[in-house]
């Protein structure tokens, strides 16, 4: 089970923490990953993980403003969002993957962030 928090509304240029807590048991996980889906749009990859090593990697259009991190001990991830810009309004959903490769198959329920310009 993984549970979101943090989302809100917030103005242009503004920042946002969202954080993820999994009860999934880690040795079982290899990356967790933030998404995100606007109104009338895919659902699209954010952000990743890799739980183990802490290795991050991110879309192009969040580079150098959002940040991913984990809390091995907390079990928790979190998604750090700098400079928000009203396109990054979306709910966000937290995702766990068990092996590389593989779909994400454990999701949140999601957080709401809206920006407004």
């Amino acid at each position: 089970q993984l549970v979101e928090s943090g989302g809100g509304l917030v103005q242009a240029g503004g920042s946002l923490r969202l954080s993820c807590v999994a009860s999934r048991r880690t040795f079982s996980r290899y990356a967790m990953g933030w998404f995100r889906q606007a109104p009338g749009k895919e659902r699209e990859f954010v952000a990743g993980v890799v739980w183990s090593e802490g290795f991050a990697y991110y879309r192009d259009s969040v580079k150098g403003r959002f940040t991913i991190s984990r809390d091995y001990a907390k079990n928790t991830v979190y998604l750090q969002m700098n400079s928000l810009k009203p396109e990054d309004t979306a709910v966000y959903y937290c995702a766990d993957q068990a092996e590389p490769g593989t779909e994400y198959d454990y999701w949140g329920q999601g957080t709401q962030v809206t920006v407004s310009s």
